[in-house]
């Protein structure tokens, strides 16, 4: 890991090496908190821990650079805790264990955290830095942005004094963010009867694994399979060929990540356990066949196991598993207004069937709030079918495009200089905390920039150091071309 340190520029890899040192999942960043208060009051600069646990650092302008607009250098303090099922890894407790690997940093069997840890340490390496010239800074470092964006929704107006708002969450060199999409959640539940377990059946675990999973946003347009879609799939095909009994399945963990996992338990008649295994095999060969270019390592097979005690009573079997079956899951429509976007999508993420209770969590995602609106009204139809309870959540509105900001003017004419080429100016399919941010304070002038980040949400996750480098130039030449008030 000392590999890290030696790279550059090196204050900004410094302060991502201390990051992956410190546990910081979604809801549990007391820690990382701590650590960004005291960096603030040790350099001697303003210093804020807001009611929800968000960290604003202010840092005067320097000489000359007083009459600039005051910029708002802006990331989010958590990460996604996601492993490899042979991993053995706290995140509530370990350090990730990151390295380098060529051109990329990476992490052992886990998530790496660049996502947002390089943003962070970009913003911590400015505010520490004695050489760089710029206007009135704000450093605005929020909280949950992963699983719900608390930090987001709890700012209170009049809070921040900046007039710009540079976002570094994005996760494409080259490419300046000017939108992105709203988001909601979709969580349905319901109890069902169980019955005892029919005489004379032999019990299977099935197991899907393998998957690359990853951001339920940015990736879901790569065609990948989701473990909880391919094993209701399955499923019902099991029941509907040898009349399988359901004792539980568990697939998914986070909402924001497409589910690399899957598992469940079932009963068989024993004189069709030879037909079951066989149908099993099918299906992994099945599956192989249409993921071959996204999922190679895809794993799909069963197990004989302990017999449960009890199963799904068959019609709360069947109207559950017909439900998950037909619920929308992946990209939905792609976007009118910018060629090769994501416009809408639906990620089936967690599935919960165990002891009577059924749960699904699903993140709807949409650029249009109309479009968003009509899959969730489909989602819920199609579970409303089944008697099942539907509670949506956590609804945050989308950012749209300002193409004639005057932050987009600066920052295209400051690439080009930089880098002999124009930046790409796109709209990102995920949940950026602009669009909320914008909603608080909407006089801000935003954008949004980052270095090129693949597979974040999985354990795949890597940054590539060379457009690091490139990223932190970028905000830094642009801080010196910030417009005067």
């Amino acid at each position: 890991m000392s590999d890290i340190r030696t790279l550059e520029p090196k204050q900004l890899w410094n302060y991502f090496y201390e990051l992956t040192r410190i546990p910081r999942p979604s809801k549990k960043e007391a820690k990382v908190i701590a650590y960004v208060e005291k960096f603030g009051k040790d350099l001697g600069l303003e210093t804020i821990v807001d009611e929800v646990g968000n960290v604003i650092i202010r840092k005067p302008a320097t000489k000359g650079y007083e009459d600039r607009m005051g910029v708002i250098l802006q990331g989010h303090l958590d990460m996604v805790p996601q492993k490899n099922s042979d991993k053995v890894h706290d995140f509530e407790k370990d350090p990730i264990e990151a390295y380098v690997d060529g051109e990329w940093v990476i992490a052992k069997g886990t998530t790496l955290g660049a996502d947002n840890g390089i943003g962070v340490a970009a913003a911590m390496a400015i505010l520490a830095s004695s050489d760089i010239e710029h206007g009135p800074i704000e450093a605005l470092f929020t909280v949950d942005e992963e699983t719900g964006m608390t930090g987001a929704f709890g700012l209170k107006p009049g809070l921040l004094k900046g007039d710009i708002l540079i976002n570094m969450d994005s996760e494409e060199d080259g490419e300046i963010f000017v939108g992105c999409a709203g988001g909601i959640n979709v969580n349905v539940s319901k109890k069902y009867s169980e019955v005892a377990v029919p005489a004379n059946t032999v019990a299977y675990k099935v197991i899907a694994k393998g998957l690359k999973g990853g951001h339920s946003g940015v990736d879901i347009a790569l065609g990948r399979a989701n473990s909880n879609k391919i094993m209701i799939r399955f499923l019902y095909q099991a029941n509907k060929e040898l009349g399988v009994g359901i004792s539980s399945m568990a697939g998914g963990d986070m909402r924001n990540a497409i589910p690399r996992e899957a598992s469940g338990v079932v009963v068989v008649d024993r004189s069709k356990a030879a037909s079951f295994e066989q149908l099993t095999a099918k299906y992994e060969k099945i599956y192989r066949g249409e993921f071959s270019q996204t999922e190679p390592d895809l794993v799909f097979t069963c197990e004989q196991c302990d017999m449960p005690k009890k199963v799904m009573e068959m019609s709360d079997q069947s109207a559950i598993v017909r439900s998950l079956f037909a619920c929308p899951n992946g990209v939905q429509r792609m976007s009118q207004a910018m060629a090769g976007l994501v416009e809408t999508s639906n990620n089936l993420a967690i599935v919960r069937i165990s002891n009577g209770q059924f749960e699904a969590k699903n993140l709807t995602r949409s650029s249009v709030d109309s479009a968003k609106e009509a899959i969730v009204n489909k989602i819920s139809a199609v579970f409303e079918l089944a008697d099942a309870s539907i509670e949506k959540s956590g609804s945050y509105p989308g950012w749209n495009p300002n193409m004639n900001s005057s932050i987009l003017r600066t920052m295209k004419n400051v690439y080009k200089r930089l880098f002999g080429i124009e930046p790409k100016v796109s709209a990102i399919h995920a949940g950026l905390e602009c669009g909320l941010l914008g909603g608080i304070y909407p006089n801000l002038d935003m954008i949004s920039v980052g270095p090129t980040l693949k597979y974040p949400h999985s354990p795949d996750e890597k940054v590539n150091i060379e457009t690091v480098k490139r990223f932190y130039r970028f905000v830094v030449e642009t801080l010196k071309e910030i417009p005067v008030k």
